[in-house]
C-alpha cells in the first residue's frame, strides 16, 4: 500500500510538473520538449530529485509515447500521398540524407564510437523534427506560401524513410549478423510495401471496418490494433514503431481525422512521458564532456539543412526568399532523434551518445525556430551588403599650380 502511494506521488507530481512546462513553453510560444527533456535529466540518475517506484511505470508509457508519435505521424499522410511524394520529390530526400547524415556518422567516426554508432548519430542529424516545423510553420502563418509543400514533402520522406531506417538500426543494435539483418530489412521493406498497397487498394474498406459513431469504440480498437501491430512488428524484430507508422497510413478519411482528434490528447501525455524518460537515462553530468561536438555537430547540420531547404526550393522554382526561408524552417530536430538515440541507448552501445543526442536536440529544438524566422532576413542583408558597390572616392580637383609645379 504505502509502495502504491508513493508511486501515485511520483507519478502524479510528473505528469502535473509536466503540464506547468507545457503551459509555460506555450505562453512564449516555443516547443516544450526541451524542458520536458530538462525534467528528466532533473529526475534521473544524478539529478536533482530521482525518481525510484514510478520509473518502471514511466518506461512502458514511453514505449507507448513512441508508438503514439509515429501513429499519429501515419494518420497525416495517405499511402497515394506517399507514393506521389516519393516519385516527384526523390531527389531532394536523396540530397536531404547525404547532407546532414554524414555529418553525423563522420562525427561518430572521429569520436572512434564505431560504425553502429556511426549510423545511428546519422539518422539523429537527418531528421528534422515535423512537430516542431508544423508549429512554427503555423505560428508565423506561413501554411500557405508557396515554400510550404517543398518544406512538407522533404519531410514526409524523411517520415516514410523511416519504414526503411529503423528497421535496420534494430538489426545492427541487436547484433545480427548480415545475413539476419538481410532478412530483418527484407522483411520490413516486403510488409512496408505490401501495407501502402493495400492501404491504396483497400484502405476505404479498413476505414469502414476500423470506423465507429461512437468515439469510445472507435478509440479502443484503433489503439488496440496499433498496439497489436506495433507487438508483432517488434517481435519480428522489423520495429514497433515502423508497425505503428504503418497503421496510421491504412487508416484514410473520416476515421483518420476521428482517430486524429481522440489520440491527440494521448499522444501529448505519452509523448512527454517519452522525452522524459529519455533524459531519465542520461546523467547530467555526462553532458558538459560532449557538449563542444554536439555544439558543432549542430552548427554544421544547421547549414546544411539550410542548404537543403535552399536546394529544394529552388528545384521546385519558388524566389530566392521562399528558398531562405525554406531552408530555415527544416533546422529543427526533435522527436525523431530523440526515439533513434533512444534506441541506442537502450541497446548500450555507446554510453556518450545519449548524452551527446540530448545536448544536439536541446540546442537544434531551441535555434530551429529562430532560424525559422531570421534566416530569410539575415540572408537577404548580407547578399545586398555584398552587391553594393563599393563607395568611389571624390576625384581630387586639379590644381593648376601643382600641374606648373611639377
Amino acid at each position: 500500500m504505502h509502495s502504491s502511494a508513493v508511486f501515485l506521488i511520483e507519478f502524479g507530481a510528473l505528469i502535473l510538473g509536466l503540464g506547468l512546462l507545457g503551459r509555460f513553453a506555450g505562453r512564449f510560444r516555443f516547443s516544450p520538449i526541451p524542458l520536458y527533456l530538462l525534467a528528466g535529466l532533473a529526475f534521473g540518475e544524478g539529478g536533482l530529485l530521482p525518481l525510484g517506484t514510478s520509473e518502471e511505470f514511466v518506461a512502458v508509457g514511453a514505449e507507448i509515447g513512441v508508438i503514439l508519435l509515429l501513429l499519429m505521424l501515419g494518420l497525416e499522410y495517405t499511402a497515394s500521398d506517399l507514393v506521389t511524394n516519393l516519385k516527384t520529390h526523390y531527389p531532394a530526400g536523396l540530397v536531404d540524407a547525404a547532407l546532414n547524415a554524414l555529418p553525423g556518422a563522420a562525427m561518430a567516426v572521429l569520436l572512434g564510437w564505431g560504425p553502429v554508432a556511426a549510423v545511428v548519430l546519422a539518422g539523429v542529424t537527418w531528421i528534422s523534427s515535423s512537430g516542431v516545423i508544423a508549429k512554427v510553420l503555423g505560428d508565423l502563418g506561413r501554411l500557405g506560401n508557396r515554400e510550404t509543400p517543398t518544406i512538407l514533402s522533404i519531410l514526409v520522406l524523411e517520415d516514410l524513410s523511416m519504414a526503411v531506417y529503423l528497421p535496420v538500426v534494430t538489426a545492427l543494435l541487436a547484433g545480427t549478423g548480415l545475413a539476419a539483418g538481410s532478412v530483418t530489412l527484407a522483411v520490413a521493406l516486403g510488409v512496408a510495401g505490401l501495407v501502402l498497397v493495400v492501404a491504396v487498394r483497400y484502405g476505404r474498406h479498413i476505414s469502414r471496418f476500423v470506423s465507429s459513431d461512437d468515439p469510445e469504440k472507435l478509440l479502443l480498437v484503433v489503439l488496440g490494433l496499433t498496439l497489436l501491430i506495433a507487438g508483432l512488428a517488434q517481435q519480428l524484430q522489423v520495429s514497433a514503431a515502423v508497425g505503428a507508422f504503418l497503421v496510421g497510413i491504412a487508416l484514410s478519411g473520416e476515421v483518420a481525422e476521428g482517430a486524429h482528434t481522440l489520440l491527440a490528447p494521448l499522444r501529448d501525455l505519452f509523448a512527454a512521458v517519452f522525452f522524459v524518460f529519455f533524459g531519465l537515462h542520461t546523467d547530467p553530468a555526462t553532458i558538459p564532456p560532449v557538449l563542444l561536438p554536439a555544439l558543432a555537430l549542430a552548427v554544421v547540420t544547421a547549414l546544411t539543412k539550410i542548404a537543403t531547404g535552399y536546394w529544394a526550393a529552388r528545384r521546385a522554382g519558388i524566389s530566392v526568399k521562399g528558398r531562405w526561408r525554406a531552408g530555415g524552417a527544416l533546422v529543427a530536430r526533435g522527436e525523431f532523434s530523440i526515439v533513434i538515440a533512444g534506441l541506442a541507448v537502450t541497446a548500450g552501445i555507446e554510453p556518450s551518445l545519449g548524452p551527446l543526442a540530448t545536448a544536439y536536440v536541446l540546442i537544434l529544438v531551441v535555434v530551429g525556430p529562430l532560424t525559422a524566422r531570421f534566416t530569410e532576413p539575415v540572408a537577404l542583408r548580407v547578399a545586398d551588403r555584398f552587391r553594393r558597390p563599393a563607395a568611389v572616392a571624390p576625384e581630387r580637383p586639379v590644381d593648376n599650380q601643382d600641374v606648373v609645379g611639377r
